[in-house]
């Protein structure tokens, strides 16, 4: 006797109700699949692992509280047996290979179709990865260095709180530091990356997938 179908328990963490219900109704239709449970930050998704333990979770990158990213390395910690997709709207390759190195077994753009989808569904639990063309040849054409490669821990979260739109002052009480030597850092990395107004900086770091947009 044949035996049946193992079922694949899905969490879908995204911020957007609309997206998750976008990607719920995607996965009624794909066979083997069943999603338990949806949430809408990493904090949120962390907690929810400590009693429900998926085949798979879907998380989208940008969420508040703790982002995809920081969960996506929880994760693997401490459900190292959980499969992570990441479903996402950026497609910068340091995005790409940031969240590959914290773990995901997978990562899609949010344009992805729904056989893709599934395909990675499928591809993980049997080969532990997916990695689609597009992707593939993303990282192949990539060029440009990545933020961390050029820019040291520092300056990294003094870009994401000038992202954030925060006052050197702002930024100097929540790093223990003067607001000049902020205005220091700031120019540093104005220079490094060839910029000259916030809002370019801003763009940067959204782009590299370091704030929300």
């Amino acid at each position: 006797m044949q035996r049946p179908p193992t079922t694949i328990h899905v969490v879908i963490a995204d911020d957007h109700p609309l997206m998750r219900t976008g990607i719920r109704s995607l996965l009624k239709t794909v066979p083997e699949v069943q999603v338990v449970a949806e949430v809408a930050s990493g904090r949120e998704l962390l907690e929810l692992l400590a009693s429900v333990r998926p085949e798979v979770v879907i998380t989208d990158i940008s969420m508040p509280e703790m982002d995809g990213l920081e969960a996506l390395r929880e994760i693997r910690v401490r459900y190292p047996r959980v499969r992570v997709i990441v479903l996402s709207m950026h497609d910068d390759p340091e995005v790409v290979r940031r969240a590959m190195a914290g773990g995901a077994a997978a990562y899609l753009r949010k344009q992805a179709s729904e056989f893709e989808l599934a395909s990675a569904i499928h591809s993980v639990m049997e080969r532990g990865s997916y990695i689609s063309a597009a992707i593939a040849r993303l990282l192949l054409g990539s060029t440009e260095p990545r933020a961390e490669e050029v820019l040291t821990q520092r300056q990294i979260q003094i870009l994401k709180l000038l992202a954030q739109g925060q006052s050197s002052k702002q930024i100097g009480f929540t790093l223990g530091l003067s607001p000049k030597t902020v205005g220091v850092h700031r120019s540093r990395i104005m220079d490094r990356l060839q910029l000259r107004d916030i809002a370019s900086l801003t763009m940067y770091a959204v782009r590299k997938g370091l704030v929300k947009p």
